[in-house]
């Protein structure tokens, strides 16, 4: 049996397209992708060459659907069961789980498990995963595309988390992709006084007002680092989250954040590139830097739950949904500024 997929070929070279069915597990399950996320980081694997020529392959890995088919030998879910698929799967049994990290879960084979494959009508779930965990399960009233959130909201709520962002917080968020989007809201809730968001594109800027950003700079028409100073009376921010892809934006945060305060490197740069910060600024300042990446098993959980609950504006963020067929106008609408967050519809047909 044959379903549609997303098949990445090549750097911006991906194909709609019919690929075999995968088998169902003894002890897992098939699930019928009803909603995936189009996320940062797909985009970045699917616009360059990610696998190092190792294709064809399918992406996607914010997974939401209905258990299609199960194993003779699988006994936790049934038919039907509407489910979120969390891509990350840890161990608990290696030290970084044990010590409280398992997001760097050590044992790569089982942090491999259902990671990807979303880009089609349908995946295959171990059971291996399913002992694991990482599978919740979505209530009725709650909407595919909501569900779907739970991933990409899930580094950000461990993120802000991890920091303490509280009130009486001003917080600097540069780059106001969908994750600058997540990270202003969830400030917000937590109780930060002033978000400060910062981007080249003002398309951006101005959707990124409706999740709580009190004042947006765009740093193609002003120095971000005068404006921030300007904006805090000279002091500074208390802290200043990089959320962008950039080596610049890195360099550009210690100069935003007031002494004694913290910075965030969030979002991935080029790899093997290098990063020019004023050493003296960071040991004089008592500057603080943390990186950032994943989310423990207890924040990954409460995640989900935030953006199935009331309290997130989930409708506010999907400004886009597209057949799969489409995937590759998601991504420049992502791209361009134009969306916050494209959710796919693999059962759309166009």
């Amino acid at each position: 049996m044959e379903m549609k997929a997303a098949v990445m070929y090549g750097p911006n070279d991906i194909r709609v397209e019919s690929v075999e069915k995968p088998a169902c597990p003894r002890d897992g399950l098939i699930l019928k992708i009803m909603a995936v996320g189009l996320c940062g980081s797909d985009i970045r694997n699917l616009t360059s060459d990610s696998r190092k020529g190792n294709y064809p392959f399918i992406y996607g890995h914010e997974i939401v659907g209905v258990v299609d088919e199960v194993g003779e030998e699988e006994t936790k879910y049934q038919t039907g069961d509407r489910l979120f698929l969390f891509p990350g799967t840890y161990c608990m049994e290696c030290e970084e789980c044990i010590s409280g990290h398992s997001e760097n879960c050590s044992n790569k084979e089982v942090a491999s498990l259902a990671g990807t494959g979303g880009f089609a009508q349908y995946v295959a779930v171990k059971g291996e995963k399913i002992r694991r965990g990482g599978i919740y399960e979505i209530p009725e009233d709650v909407s595919f595309e909501a569900a779907s959130l739970g991933e990409p909201l899930t580094s950000v709520f461990a993120c802000l988390e991890n920091v303490k962002v509280e009130y009486p917080d001003v917080l600097v968020i540069i780059g106001a992709g969908p994750i600058g989007c997540f990270m202003a809201q969830l400030a917000k809730i937590r109780g930060a006084q002033k978000v400060i968001m910062i981007d080249l594109n003002d398309t951006r800027l101005e959707m990124a007002k409706q999740f709580g950003v009190d004042v947006t700079v765009n740093s193609s028409v002003e120095d971000p680092i005068e404006a921030v100073k300007r904006l805090t009376n000279g002091k500074g921010a208390d802290k200043v989250i990089s959320a962008t892809p950039a080596n610049a934006t890195q360099t550009q945060s210690i100069h935003m954040v007031k002494k004694g305060g913290l910075v965030v490197f969030f979002g991935g740069v080029p790899k093997g590139s290098m990063t020019e910060l004023d050493c003296n600024l960071i040991h004089y300042n008592n500057i603080w830097i943390k990186g950032h990446f994943g989310a423990s098993y207890s924040q990954s959980k409460r995640a989900y739950q935030l953006a199935i609950s009331p309290t997130f504006p989930t409708e506010k963020f999907i400004t886009h949904i597209l057949p799969l067929d489409k995937i590759n106008e998601g991504i420049q609408l992502t791209k361009s500024g134009d969306a916050i967050k494209v959710v796919l519809h693999p059962w759309d047909i166009s």
